[in-house]
């Protein structure tokens, strides 16, 4: 394993992989990976401290993984030794892997075209406006294309991690990699990103109808009833709805639904059905049917996973 460090590195995902793979570890406790930190210089900055690296880029010619966390600045340049060395292990076939906006950089050597990626959500928007080759899906935890993987921020880089581990070496030892770290195993990449729970951003002319139907999310709210509210016809509501919102009335309320949803399970202990009325979803077959098609999982197992820190200690057990 190679985990690319370079200046301005996010310290919180460079030590990431470190952490995980360093704890990937045999029944008899030996280790499992080899893993090197890797930069350009022998010295690198990020935010107040100086790193001295023990290895070189050299190192990614051998490595079978490549790891590049994110970067702390998304215009601070990225020297072209480094995407070389980058292209050289994809055009391989090493398995190459970004956290968070360690996208960004991927995305420099075209690793990443024509695939799904994914990253903090925060910066989700600007990696599709840069990189429009690539197909950017700012709601999951991670993406697996095989030998190209993407991940988002914070915790997303443990669960890219826990991941890997667990394709290479099973279940078991990245249960005990989990447990370790007091992470769930089973948050599937397909999860939707924890997003902060905020009031829906001004968006022209729909940033008040937006905060209307925020507030009423857990109410019946019909195309003609959101219309009146808007004091529009319904097409006309349709039609500058997709234009400035870029989805429809009733999937952004079902997306919004989804999310309060989430926020109920994380936080509350009301039935699967209680959820589901309070959120405005007629009954508990339609909440998992939009939940599953948005977080990729079942309401009772997002739960089980992020209700609290006894069920999440529990998940991460072998």
């Amino acid at each position: 394993m190679a985990v690319v460090a370079f200046d301005g590195v996010v310290l919180g995902d460079l030590a990431t992989p470190l952490e995980v793979f360093a704890l990937a570890r045999n029944a008899e406790g030996r280790p499992c990976y080899e893993v090197r930190t890797c930069s350009q210089q022998p010295q690198i900055e990020s935010g107040h401290l100086t790193l001295q690296v023990p290895w070189r880029l050299s190192s990614l010619k051998r490595a079978d993984t490549v790891i590049v966390p994110g970067i702390d600045n998304l215009d601070r340049p990225i020297s072209e030794e480094l995407l070389r060395a980058l292209r050289a292990a994809v055009s391989r076939r090493a398995r190459v892997a970004s956290i968070c906006t360690g996208a960004f950089i991927l995305a420099r050597t075209g690793a990443l075209d024509g695939l799904k990626a994914t990253t903090h959500w925060l910066a989700a928007q600007e990696l599709a406006r840069r990189h429009p080759a690539i197909s950017v899906d700012p709601d999951v935890l991670y993406v697996d294309n095989g030998n190209v993987l993407t991940s988002a921020g914070a915790a997303a880089g443990f669960d890219l991690c826990l991941h890997l581990v667990r394709r290479d070496l099973g279940a078991e030892i990245a249960a005990r990699a989990a447990r370790a770290v007091v992470m769930p195993l089973e948050r599937s990449g397909g999860q939707a990103q924890f997003i902060v729970y905020e009031q829906p951003a001004v968006v022209e002319s729909m940033g008040p109808l937006l905060l209307w139907l925020g507030q009423n999310v857990g109410k019946q709210l019909s195309l003609s009833a959101i219309a009146r509210h808007a004091a529009m016809s319904t097409r006309t509501l349709s039609r500058r709805f997709l234009e400035q919102v870029g989805t429809t009335p009733v999937r952004w309320i079902a997306g919004a639904r989804v999310r309060r949803a989430q926020q109920l399970l994380e936080t509350t202990s009301l039935s699967i059905e209680q959820v589901a009325t309070a959120v405005g979803f007629r009954s508990a077959s339609v909440l998992r049917e939009h939940f599953g098609g948005i977080v990729g999982t079942t309401p009772l197992a997002y739960r089980r996973a992020f209700g609290n820190a006894e069920s999440a200690e529990s998940r991460c057990s072998p």
